[in-house]
């Protein structure tokens, strides 16, 4: 298991047997927008399992690495769907790894309504109850410290496209531009003297 100490981990609810399944074998979570957490780049999501689960409800028994996330919408995401009332909403797709079964299921000592909740892997991997999920004092300011930056780190511009120094007249053919204009600094050079 990858889970380290450090990671920061997201507890999610994972509402139904069905959404374990997509889980497992589509390797993506849905969170709709208006619901969702400030911060989805985390480290590994925890699945918790409610009362739909039978006698496997009231626990989180899986974790899973998280690989990135896109918006897009329900109807999108379930196409079998397309009616769905919410269909046309905004959604998270948080692409995962493999589901990692934990060595010991963290379950919840009398029934619990939780939809998120942040903690750190260390929390995780010596959790026995939900309650030892719940971190506070000093390290609770670490925690949201590192929530805040890893939110600041995803509102950078990143793109995996390489550089590319294209000539212009091959621009132009790709783009379909019949003409090429004279160049802007020639333009601004001739310009610039009505203004001295």
């Amino acid at each position: 298991m990858g889970l380290t100490p450090t990671s920061l981990v997201l507890v999610c609810l994972l509402p139904t047997p069905r959404d374990l399944e997509i889980a497992r074998l589509l390797g993506w979570y849905r969170i709709p927008l208006r619901t969702a957490p400030k911060v989805v780049a985390v480290d590994y999501l925890a699945f918790y399992q409610p009362s739909a689960f039978g006698n496997r409800g009231g626990q989180i028994e899986y974790v899973t690495p998280v690989r990135g996330h896109e918006l897009t919408t329900r109807g999108e995401l379930l196409k079998d769907e397309a009616d769905h009332p919410h269909a046309k909403e905004e959604y998270y797709k948080i692409q995962i790894g493999a589901l990692e079964k934990l060595k010991q299921a963290v379950v919840t000592e009398r029934w619990k309504r939780i939809t998120f909740l942040y903690t750190t892997g260390e929390h995780l991997l010596k959790a026995k109850t939900l309650n030892d999920l719940v971190v506070d004092g000093d390290e609770r300011q670490l925690l949201w410290r590192s929530l805040r930056e890893r939110a600041e780190n995803e509102q950078l511009y990143k793109t995996g496209l390489p550089e590319a120094d294209i000539p212009p007249d091959v621009l132009s053919a790709l783009l379909g531009i019949k003409e090429i204009q004279t160049s802007y600094d020639a333009k601004k050079e001739t310009s610039n003297d009505d203004f001295d």
